[in-house]
C-alpha cells in the first residue's frame, strides 16, 4: 500500500515539475515581465503615454529605446503594448508592424513585409511585388490617404533600428519619419537599438524628421531589486493547478533568496553584468537540476549552475589537448613574452620547442617536425591559434603568421587543472625568459 502511495505521490509530483518547468522556461525564454519593472519605470510611463497618444488621440510620433542587450527594451516595449491593447478601442483599431533590422537586410525586403503585415497584398494584384518604387509608392499612397480622424493607427517597431541606417539612402526611414511629422495616417515609430550613437548614423534629411524623443535603459536597479527579480522569476503563480505544491515551491523561494551561498552567487552575478538574460540563464540551469524525487532548486543548485556560467570555454578546450599540444602553447606563451604580442609563425614555435627539447630531452619525446605541424593546425582548427591573413598561393604554410587567442592567465590556469601534465613542462611554463 505504501508503495503504491509513493507510486502516486511520484507521479503527481512528476506532473507538477513539467508544469513548472514549462511556465518557468516560458519566463525566462520569452522574457515574459512578472511583477515590478525595476529600474524602468519612469521610461515605462513615458513609453506608453506616448504610445496613447497615437492610439487615442491620433498623433503621430517616432522615438528610440537605447540600452546595452538584456536591458529590457524589448521586455518594457511588449508590455506597453499588451497594456495598451487592453483597451476595447484600441485593440479594434490599432495596426502593429514589427521589423528587425536582421531579417529585412534591405528596404525593398522590409517593404515586402509592411505589405504583408497590413494584409495589403491582394489589393492590387500582382504589383506589390514589382520593383521597389512600385512597392514604395503604393505603401506610402495607402499611407497618405488616411487623415487622423478616419485612419487606423498603425505602431512601427523597428528592432536593431542601427541596421536600417545602413540600408541604401535610408530611403524606408527616412519615409517612415517623414509620414510621423506630417499630419496623415497616425503613426508611431519605436527603434530599438543598443548604440547610443545611433543619431549619428542617420543622414541630415532623416536626422530632421526624426522627435529626437530617447527613452535611455541602463539597469539601474539595486542589489536589493535585483533578489525581489529573482524571486519573482521563480515564484509560480497563484493560479497554478495544485496550490499545495504552489505553497511548498514559492516557501523554497523565500528560504533560496535568504541563503547566504546563493546571495554570494546573485551578488557575483550583479556585478559581473546586471543582464537579466544572464540571471535567466543561471536560474534555467538550476531549474534543470529539479526531478520528481527532488521537485525543488536547492542552494547547490544555484552554486553549479553560477560556475557553469562562469566556466572559461577555451581553458576546458585546453584541458583535451596532448602534451605535444600544451608544448607549443606553452612555446607560443614565451614568443608572446619575447615579442610583445606580435604576430609569429611556426617555424619559431617549432623552433622555441626544440630549444626545450634539448634542455629536457629525457621528460618529453622529441616528434619529427610533420608530426609538430600537424599538432599546428589542430590548435588553429581549436581556434587557439588564430591567422593573421590569407595565405597565398607563394606561402609555405610554416611560414604564415598567426597569433594565439589565449592569454598566460588561461594557459597558467589550465596547466594547474591539466592531469598528469609533466613537471619540466609546468616549470618551463612558469619560467620567464632566464631559460633562453
Amino acid at each position: 500500500m505504501s508503495s503504491r502511495k509513493s507510486k502516486n505521490s511520484n507521479l503527481k509530483h512528476g506532473e507538477c515539475i513539467s508544469q513548472v518547468q514549462r511556465i518557468l522556461r516560458e519566463r525566462f525564454c520569452h522574457q515574459i515581465p512578472k511583477g515590478n519593472l525595476f529600474g524602468v519605470q519612469a521610461q515605462y510611463r513615458h513609453l506608453i503615454e506616448l504610445l496613447k497618444r497615437t492610439a487615442i488621440h491620433g498623433e503621430s510620433n517616432s522615438a528610440l529605446i537605447i540600452g546595452p542587450r538584456g536591458s529590457g527594451k524589448t521586455m518594457i516595449l511588449n508590455q506597453a503594448l499588451e497594456e495598451l491593447m487592453e483597451i476595447k478601442q484600441v485593440r479594434e483599431n490599432v495596426l502593429q508592424v514589427r521589423l528587425n533590422g536582421l531579417l529585412q537586410t534591405n528596404d525593398k525586403i522590409a517593404l515586402k513585409e509592411i505589405t504583408k503585415q497590413l494584409c495589403l497584398e491582394n489589393v492590387v494584384g500582382d504589383k506589390i511585388f514589382g520593383t521597389f518604387s512600385e512597392n514604395l509608392s503604393f505603401l506610402l499612397e495607402a499611407l497618405k490617404k488616411g487623415d487622423r480622424t478616419s485612419s487606423c493607427p498603425v505602431i512601427f517597431v523597428l528592432d536593431e533600428f542601427d541596421l536600417f541606417a545602413h540600408h541604401k539612402n535610408q530611403t524606408l526611414l527616412y519615409n517612415l519619419f517623414d509620414i510621423s511629422q506630417s499630419a496623415q495616417t497616425p503613426v508611431a515609430v519605436i527603434g530599438l537599438t543598443c548604440r547610443l550613437d545611433i543619431l549619428e548614423l542617420l543622414e541630415k534629411r532623416v536626422k530632421s524628421r526624426f522627435s529626437h524623443r530617447q527613452i535611455h535603459l541602463m539597469n539601474s536597479f539595486s542589489f536589493s531589486q535585483y533578489l525581489k527579480i529573482f524571486k519573482e522569476q521563480l515564484t509560480l503563480p497563484e493560479e497554478f493547478p495544485d496550490k499545495h505544491f504552489t505553497e511548498k515551491w514559492n516557501e523554497t523561494v523565500q528560504c533560496l533568496s535568504e541563503d547566504r551561498n546563493v546571495k554570494e552567487v546573485l551578488l557575483k552575478h550583479f556585478h559581473a553584468s546586471k543582464d537579466l538574460r544572464s540571471l535567466h540563464m543561471l536560474l534555467m540551469l538550476a531549474l534543470s537540476h529539479i526531478t520528481s524525487s527532488r521537485p525543488f532548486i536547492i542552494p547547490t543548485d544555484l552554486v553549479e549552475a553560477n560556475h557553469l556560467c562562469s566556466m572559461d570555454s577555451k581553458a576546458n578546450i585546453v584541458h583535451g589537448l596532448s602534451v605535444l599540444e600544451i608544448c607549443l602553447l606553452i612555446a607560443m606563451k614565451h614568443l608572446n613574452d619575447i615579442y610583445q604580442d606580435e604576430p609569429f609563425n611556426f617555424q619559431m614555435v617549432y623552433n622555441e620547442f626544440q630549444k626545450f627539447i634539448q634542455r629536457k630531452a629525457h621528460s618529453v619525446y622529441n616528434f619529427e617536425k610533420p608530426v609538430v605541424m600537424k599538432a599546428f593546425e589542430h590548435l588553429q582548427q581549436l581556434e587557439l591559434v588564430k591567422a593573421m591573413e590569407r595565405t597565398s598561393v607563394n606561402t609555405q604554410r610554416e611560414y604564415q603568421l598567426v597569433k594565439l587567442l589565449l592569454d598566460n592567465n588561461q594557459i597558467m590556469d589550465a596547466l594547474q587543472k591539466y592531469p598528469n601534465c609533466p613537471t619540466d613542462v609546468r616549470q618551463w611554463a612558469a619560467s620567464s625568459l632566464s631559460w633562453l
